[in-house]
């Protein structure tokens, strides 16, 4: 078995609404072979992973895999399944997939696996294929090491609990969430303008001033004096001199602990004694160089979280300890403990396991044992001289017990410290007490604070601590920012850019994708075909957008699948037959499916086009509760008057003007005249794309005033829309630039310069080598049969012999004229251009279609014309 390609759909796409991998593969000499023809194949597989026994099948019957196994399926599918089961095995589960062989490629299959670690499905995919290839050929195969790499793996980009419990906050509130990338523990929260951006519990409101204050302990304890929140008496050392000194004079015991660590990591309880000093001080030299030494101020160990200037819960923190059983060691009763699924290494599971180290050692020592003792049933044990979970503690939920007084004291010291999320750490007798009447006090204020003690509490109610995260973060905001998301065939960057200006002239700043590249409020960012994730993903994050118009082209979703779970709006302006054979699209049917992606995404409402019955078919799969929002350019078009007829929202042509349907009443809101981009209502194909750009703009939101404003001023040239209909003066010939490509963009343009003058029509055509034979033969008819003269040059060969393409769309012209004079064969684009000039008198049009750029043109033009070709490039 061989992998020929791999790639990720991280978003919403034809196989499924979640992030999964596509892998084509070639089973080779495994083809044709089925699980019951493998002697020994289903009984080593199912010993080597026996939780397959469970999966299920597309039915849904437990152990139905195993079942399919027994009764024979074809090793693609196995593959699957245990790809699916390996990235479970190592801590990250998924449990969708699908597997189809690839038409007209014997042996060939594209296998879909879901995946929620994006690092780990790879590898878990090309172990499924070692280990099903293996087994297939009765070979040996070791598991065990491979699966301590995928566990790995996913331990090493796994999200943390506190992050994860945030993130799933923001998802139950439908905010969207972002990983800015796989090796960070970096999200956004939000697109837009209304995005925020989070770390574990510091979020991009969390003062960096305010995060290095609470670093510095000491600095905190002189703030929280300040603000008349109590805290314990102590001071900053250096050497272990000066620290037994300052215990001496704090006449009791003393607490020593680093000045600038966290975690618990370094701190000692209870020193009473100068060799206690001194064993505190070399622990806490661990972890930093100046080291405090307070009061230890007697009581229990409470974690108070604030976020949003409220308090959001609070738990009794108890160290890391064993209880006897009269039977077993410490030791061996550590071993126990830290064997329970709920500890984990670090931060990795709701607790942490606890460590048999030099400063258990000690603390054992104070209270008379050691690792081998076996305390006697009942006894405690403890290992730790702090709580924190980090250290091994575990935590019991009191939130309700908090008198009102410590909880304005703990909000007072959050804001003293200028921290939007903060762990309040307070030491006292009674928790439900006021501090003041028992010498409590609060001894660090913690930036980034873990939250697991208060989502997972050993004992207790939990708290959604991520919810009150997320609240404080991003208040009654879902964090979206309006999206219209626009796919079609043809038209897509006219309409793209139609809504994108309505929406700017309405005061928003906007962020554009087209063809042409990437647009932040009318200035391009970035150039080239960008209608795909990326680019998507480029306008989302950009903190000034307010408003997205996305055009997304087929390839893009094939490629990446959707950069959003759902957009506002999706549009869908027609489905032609373009790009067939590619990427197992064969059919228009199959084309689409992938366009209906973006209607399925929206989620107030899909526009669709009434004239396209594939459009039309999609208005039964859109999501509950969105709408349905028709375009027609025949006012009496079935669908459409049903539609409305039911009460529905439409935009139609009518007199020469468009008409705005919604529901109630029926209003026109500019006339064609006055559209520039219609150009006297010649381009038909314009209006279309206006009417779909008025349906969008008004399932948006967006008044009648508005619509008719931009569709009245928008103005498509080389400026603007570059390759779009872009007309020229050439010495009296009207030349038509524009980027048609298939038959039905070539029909369109050529029924529109047909009807600009009375002279003869010239066409230089072309098309991509990609496309298939009976597509290029299909344009060469359709150019043949509405060009008198056509000239027919090479553009990109994609893997085909070069001038193959020319030839076959000349075959379908000649099929369609006969042989004939008017057809002509020049492979190089600057000399057909120049051809096709001279085919040319003053009164004639010339459509120049699928050029890479308007450059390409004027430097065509400029080896015999260097004066039109100033002039066109002085207008671009």
């Amino acid at each position: 078995m061989h992998i020929l390609e791999q790639r990720f759909l991280r978003g919403p796409n034809i196989h499924a609404d979640s992030p999964c991998l596509l892998s084509v593969l070639d089973l080779e000499e495994l083809y044709g072979r089925s699980t019951r023809d493998l002697p020994g194949f289903n009984d080593a597989l199912l010993a080597m992973l026996p939780s397959l026994h469970g999966q299920l099948v597309p039915n849904g019957q437990p152990g139905g895999f195993a079942q399919r196994l027994r009764e024979g399926t074809y090793l693609g599918r196995v593959v699957e399944h245990v790809t699916l089961e390996l990235q479970t095995k190592a801590g990250a589960p998924a449990s969708f997939g699908r597997t189809r062989p690839v038409t007209g490629e014997p042996g060939l299959f594209r296998i879909v696996c879901a995946y929620g670690c994006e690092k780990l499905a790879q590898p878990a995919f090309q172990l499924a294929v070692d280990l099903v290839g293996a087994l297939a050929r009765g070979e040996a195969f070791e598991l065990a090491p491979r699966m301590d790499e995928l566990r790995e793996l996913a331990a090493r980009y796994a999200v943390g609990t506190s992050t994860a419990a945030v993130l799933a906050a923001a998802h139950e509130r439908g905010i969207p969430t972002q990983r800015i990338t796989e090796d960070a523990n970096l999200f956004l929260l939000g697109w837009g303008a209304k995005q925020k951006r989070l770390q574990a519990t510091t979020t991009g409101d969390t003062s960096f001033i305010a995060v290095k204050i609470a670093s510095d302990k000491q600095l905190t304890k002189a703030l929280l004096k300040e603000a008349g929140v109590p805290v314990p008496e102590g001071e900053t050392v250096t050497t272990l001199e000066a620290a037994q000194r300052a215990a001496s004079r704090l006449r009791g015991p003393v607490t020593v602990k680093p000045l600038d660590a966290n975690q618990g990591k370094g701190v000692t309880v209870g020193c009473a004694t100068p060799d206690q000093v001194e064993r505190a001080f070399a622990f806490a030299r661990e972890y930093a160089r100046r080291i405090i030494v307070e009061r230890h101020v007697e009581g229990h160990d409470y974690r108070v979280l604030v976020t949003g200037g409220k308090v959001a819960a609070a738990s009794l923190r108890r160290p890391a300890h064993v209880v006897g059983d009269g039977e077993r060691t410490v030791r061996q009763l550590v071993e126990i403990e830290n064997g329970k699924p709920a500890r984990g290494a670090g931060h990795t599971n709701i607790l942490t396991r606890i460590a048999l180290d030099e400063h258990a050692a000690d603390m054992l020592a104070r209270q008379g044992h050691d690792f081998d003792t076996v305390l006697a049933h009942g006894a405690i044990a403890e290992l730790r001289g702090n709580a924190n979970l980090s250290t091994g503690g575990t935590a019991e939920d009191v939130t309700e017990l908090l008198p009102a007084s410590t909880r304005a004291l703990c909000v007072r010291a959050a804001a003293k410290i200028g921290l939007d999320v903060a762990g309040i750490d307070i030491v006292c007798k009674d928790i439900s007490q006021p501090l003041a009447e028992q010498h409590g006090a609060v001894i660090e204020v913690n930036a980034a604070p873990g939250i697991r003690m208060h989502q997972y509490p050993s004992s207790g109610a939990a708290r959604d601590a991520g919810d009150a995260i997320v609240e404080g973060l991003m208040g009654d905001s879902d964090g979206r920012i309006p999206l219209v998301a626009l796919t079609g065939t043809n038209g897509k960057t006219t309409t793209t850019l139609l809504i994108a200006h309505t929406v700017r002239m309405a005061g928003l700043t906007t962020g554009v994708t087209t063809t042409e590249g990437v647009f932040i409020d009318g200035k391009q960012i970035v150039k080239g075909d960008c209608t795909g994730y990326w680019s998507a993903r480029t306008v989302l994050a950009d903190p000034s957008v307010e408003f997205a118009v996305l055009e997304t082209a087929r390839g893009g979703i094939l490629k990446r699948g959707l950069a959003y779970d759902r957009c506002d709006v999706g549009i869908v302006l027609n489905v032609a037959a373009d790009h067939l054979g590619l990427d197992g699209i064969d059919t228009i049917e199959d084309l689409a499916q992938v366009k209906a992606v973006v209607a399925l995404s929206a989620s107030k409402a899909a526009v669709l086009n009434a004239e396209d019955a594939l459009c039309v078919a999609m208005a039964r799969r859109v999501r509950p509760g969105a709408d349905i929002v028709f375009f027609s350019m025949e006012a009496e078009n079935p669908v459409l008057i049903k539609h409305l007829a039911d009460g529905g929202r439409g935009v139609y042509l009518q007199d020469g003007a468009v008409v705005v349907a919604d529901g109630r009443r029926h209003q026109a809101i500019v006339k064609v005249d006055a559209m520039p981009v219609a150009f006297g209502g010649r381009a038909r194909f314009n209006i279309a794309n206006s009417l779909a750009a008025a349906a969008g703009l008004m399932a948006a939101g967006f008044n009648n005033m508005q619509i008719a404003a931009g569709l009245s001023t928008f103005v498509s040239n080389g400026r603007t829309n570059p390759l779009r209909t872009n007309m020229f003066d050439v010495r009296g010939v009207t030349v038509i630039v524009d980027y048609a490509h298939n038959a039905a963009a070539y029909a369109a343009m050529a029924e529109m310069a047909r009807a600009m003058l009375p002279g003869q029509l010239v066409g230089i055509v072309t098309a991509p080598g990609d496309r298939r034979d009976k597509d290029l033969r299909e344009i060469g008819m359709v150019c043949g049969e509405r060009f008198d003269e056509l000239v027919v040059y090479e553009s990109q060969s994609r893997g085909r012999p070069v001038g193959d393409a020319v030839d076959l769309i000349l075959e379908g012209a000649e099929e369609a004229v006969g042989i004939s004079d008017t057809l002509h064969r020049q492979l190089e684009v600057g000399p057909a251009i120049r051809l096709g000039l001279s085919l040319c008198r003053p009164g004639d049009v010339l459509v120049f279609a699928c050029g890479s750029s308007l450059s390409v043109f004027v430097e065509a033009i400029r080896v015999t014309d260097p004066e039109s070709a100033d002039l066109i490039a002085a207008q671009v």
